[in-house]
């Protein structure tokens, strides 16, 4: 069988065309523009951590200047365009993909009950059964409505109490589902009332929902190995997506791909007919600089990133600050299809403080791509709710601080 070749250039801008990024963004970013967005990105990863917008925000911000973080609490809360769950971290999925995740909601649920220590604690499923009556009599439910007397944890389950730990199973467990959040805290209600109807009621068999959550990894990578197709939504096992691109092949539905990398190295993949066709008709890239999450679906895979991009990234949130090699959350920084270096900024009170720029090996920050960079900060001030931008003394750097990769 032969084997087709994209060089590193090609595969990288085919990668990016898959997550919007390749392209300028058009689009309000609202209701039906919003619901395309997610079900061309698949998923968006939610994360907690607000030091300037939340990761969720920002990638959506960074495709669809327009967009505002109260229309994605509107596509979960009221419009029900897209749920609340997990791929390989929790996230916001369209809701067209529900029924799919019905064995994912099996399966994590046979997880939990073998893994999770609170199911060595006697009456623990009496626990369970009691938070799933308040439910179904009160309606939409959060933590603090449940089990106000109990203590925490100490020590690990993120300091949960046993009955934050009931919704959270029942959650992940497909039982209940997020009906809304206030600030960051999540409501949850049973999922037949919140899920509608029409995709409620489906339920696929095992070779219908492998399928599809295959080719939708596939058409959402550009190209890929088996091991990168299951770990993009996690729903099929790494055996079942092996068996999966096996049958594949021999069909002819992919083709073996060999994908330049970064160091000028080789790496078999598999794509499709279809996406390969496309490299030769692709745009040259925007210019545009662009302020990434460190969760960015182009980014969620780090070894992917570092091998097509020649890119290290590692979030320095859970290493002591003493140790920190860049920052406790540091925003990686793209333009066209070169990511070219690594922010550190946050808010304080009304303003964007920037603390340090450090550029890539190789890059130059002239005054055209420094401008840019101003022009994307300034971009992010209304985003953001920021009035204006400081930069600290010495903030732009020469290049990567001192030390290993991080």
């Amino acid at each position: 069988m032969a084997v087709n070749f994209l060089s590193n250039q090609q595969a990288r801008r085919l990668f990016l065309d898959r997550h919007l990024l390749l392209r300028p963004g058009t689009g309000n970013g609202k209701t039906g523009d919003l619901a395309r967005l997610l079900d061309d990105l698949g998923f968006v990863q939610v994360d907690s951590v607000n030091t300037l917008a939340r990761a969720h925000d920002l990638i959506l911000w960074a495709r669809r200047g327009q967009y505002r973080p109260r229309s994605l609490e509107l596509a979960v809360g009221r419009d029900r365009t897209a749920f609340e769950h997990w791929t390989h971290d929790a996230a916001v999925i369209p809701m067209q993909f529900y029924p799919m995740w019905r064995l994912k909601f099996q399966r994590d649920e046979a997880h939990m009950r073998q893994r999770w220590p609170v199911w060595r604690r006697e009456g623990w499923q009496a626990q369970i059964d009691q938070v799933m009556q308040h439910v179904t009599d009160h309606g939409a439910t959060c933590s603090l409505d449940v089990g106000p007397d109990e203590k925490r944890a100490s020590g690990g389950w993120w300091d949960w109490h046993p009955s934050k730990t009931a919704l959270e199973f029942l959650w992940r467990s497909g039982q209940l589902a997020v009906c809304h959040r206030q600030g960051f805290r999540k409501f949850y209600d049973l999922s037949q009332r919140v899920i509608p109807a029409d995709h409620f009621a489906p339920q696929p068999d095992l070779e219908q929902v492998i399928d599809w959550a295959m080719m939708a990894a596939m058409q959402r990578l550009g190209f890929a190995t088996n091991g990168e197709l299951a770990a993009f939504f996690d729903i099929a096992t790494p055996a079942e997506a092996k068996g999966w691109c096996t049958r594949a092949l021999a069909e002819g539905r992919v083709v073996p791909v060999d994908i330049e990398l970064a160091d000028g190295s080789l790496r078999r993949s598999l794509s499709t007919p279809d996406l390969l066709e496309q490299v030769a008709s692709l745009p040259e890239p925007s210019g545009r600089v662009r302020l990434l999450s460190p969760f960015d679906p182009a980014l969620r895979d780090r070894g992917r990133a570092e091998r097509l991009f020649g890119f290290r990234y590692r979030i320095e949130i859970f290493v002591p600050a003493a140790k920190r090699r860049y920052g406790y959350y540091v925003f990686p920084v793209m333009q066209g299809d070169r990511l070219i270096g690594r922010l550190d900024a946050r808010r304080q009170d009304d303003m964007l403080a920037i603390t340090a720029f450090w550029p890539e090996p190789g890059i130059r920050m002239g005054k055209a791509r420094l401008a840019g960079l101003e022009a994307e900060l300034t971009r992010l001030l209304p985003f953001a709710g920021l009035q204006g931008m400081s930069h600290a003394a010495g903030w732009l750097r020469d290049g990567p601080p001192p030390g290993g990769p991080s």
